[in-house]
């Protein structure tokens, strides 16, 4: 890291993606937090997905918007290959998202988007609220199939 990255900044940002600090979100997928609004509740990550990677079931409470960079992002609505825009209405379900080769994209997210496990129960909320306390490191979540698997083992056990 090259500069202090702080992403809930007011005003003007300017942010390099060397300068966000990576947070692993599970086997596979790494995020980095370039701005989250306190004030609107949006935020902008940056992703990358290693081949395999995952996404467990979710539910956008609010809108989201991407562009892939590079990869395929693959889902229940279709294929987002390297160099597609892509909008997620309030309302969306998702059963997985996942990627087969490593994939890089820009996400931009208005409101939260909630994780759910396979009886469709809440895991967690995505907000910005949750990515700021990430970028403070006051906890690390995973985000995968496997996370809720683990996760719903535990609670059998």
């Amino acid at each position: 890291m090259t500069v202090e990255h702080e992403a809930g900044k007011l005003g003007d940002l300017i942010v390099n993606i060397a300068d966000a600090r990576p947070h692993e979100l599970g086997q596979g997928t790494t995020i980095r937090l370039l701005r989250y609004s306190e004030e609107t509740g949006d935020w902008v990550l940056w992703v990358e997905m290693q081949p395999g990677a995952t996404f467990a079931p979710h539910w956008h409470l609010g809108h989201g918007q991407y562009f892939v960079t590079k990869g395929e992002l693959i889902y229940d609505v279709g294929s987002a290959p390297a160099g597609t825009y892509g909008y997620e209405p309030i309302g969306s379900r998702h059963a997985e998202a996942r990627c087969d080769e490593v994939t890089e994209y820009l996400f931009m997210g208005h409101g939260a988007v909630a994780f759910t496990d396979d009886a469709g129960e809440v895991r967690f909320i995505l907000n910005h609220e949750f990515l700021r306390d990430l970028d403070r490191g006051l906890h690390q979540p995973d985000i995968s199939n496997e996370g809720a698997a683990d996760e719903a083992a535990q609670e059998a056990a």
